[in-house]
């Protein structure tokens, strides 16, 4: 860490606490890839940085709490948080720390974007990268052996698969990695409809948005909630099956989806007898 009677750049990187500008990672909570709602840099040392990543990502995705029968309840976020730590750490481990541009992770509501400058090594592709056949190759050596004996890296060469692994156990896709103007970037995707229909259930007047174009905020009753999760779980289900299943009237479910049509939270596509309920895209 020392060199020549002074720091080395790894020893300032990882342990200052000044303002480290060579290390500037851009957070965004983005409703759309133009329009921010909330915004955040850090410039601190590489272990802070981990942290305050992961701080902001949970300020800004979904948790849902689930009764097992035990006295505690337990947690479920959008995201399997052990798999967004190993991303996070990849990403500051191996950043291109000699690149004057700045690392940037963006939370929208269905994905999050993580991007470094620093492209993989020559002669390295990302079908390697994913099949996990590769022999490890470390841009930033005194970085990664530090988060090693910190415990924060298991083993080089390890956490792709990990990931991967993560967001699968998880019941999620496999997240998505690119080489992207002059660095990497992965992409992580929720399934923001599934998770916010279990968020709904038995909770009264709800705030949900509906798909782009619609205004945030739509207040939806119980019943029309219920009618939203019901049309996930069979898309052609009848006013019939509703009915007895939410235990109103066949002409109060007819209102209910007249309403939620018309606030283009749901859609009917083909005919009333061979088609099928669509649930648009819902937003936080």
């Amino acid at each position: 860490m020392i060199k020549d009677a002074g720091i080395t750049s790894a020893c300032h990187l990882l342990f200052s606490k000044n303002d480290v500008f060579s290390a500037v990672i851009e957070l965004g909570r983005f409703s759309t890839p133009t329009s921010i709602k909330d915004g955040m840099t850090i410039r601190s040392d590489l272990f802070s940085e981990v942290e305050l990543v992961l701080d902001f990502i949970k300020k800004h995705i979904n948790k849902e709490y689930i009764i097992t029968g035990d006295p505690q309840r337990e947690e479920r976020w959008e995201y399997p948080l052990q798999a967004i730590r190993e991303i996070v750490i990849n990403m500051i481990v191996h950043r291109d720390y000699m690149h004057s541009g700045d690392s940037s992770v963006k939370v929208y509501n269905d994905r999050i974007e993580f991007f470094n400058f620093g492209r993989l090594p020559e002669g390295f592709s990302i079908a390697q990268l994913i099949s996990g056949y590769y022999i490890s190759s470390v841009r930033n050596k005194m970085i990664a052996s530090t988060f090693k004996e910190a415990q924060l890296i298991e083993k080089y060469g390890s956490g792709i698969k990990r990931i991967q692994e993560g967001f699968v156990n998880y019941g999620l896709k496999e997240p998505f990695f690119e080489e992207f103007q002059g660095g990497f970037r992965v992409i992580v995707y929720s399934e923001i409809k599934q998770f916010i229909a279990n968020s709904l259930d038995d909770k009264v007047g709800v705030k949900v948005g509906a798909k782009v174009g619609v205004k945030v905020g739509v207040k939806l009753s119980k019943n029309q909630i219920k009618i939203i999760i019901e049309m996930q779980k069979n898309k052609n289900i009848t006013f019939s099956r509703l009915s007895k299943l939410i235990g109103v009237s066949e002409v109060s479910i007819y209102r209910n989806v007249k309403k939620l049509i018309k606030m283009q939270i749901i859609d009917r596509i083909g005919s009333d007898k061979t088609g099928y309920w669509q649930i648009n895209e819902i937003t936080r």
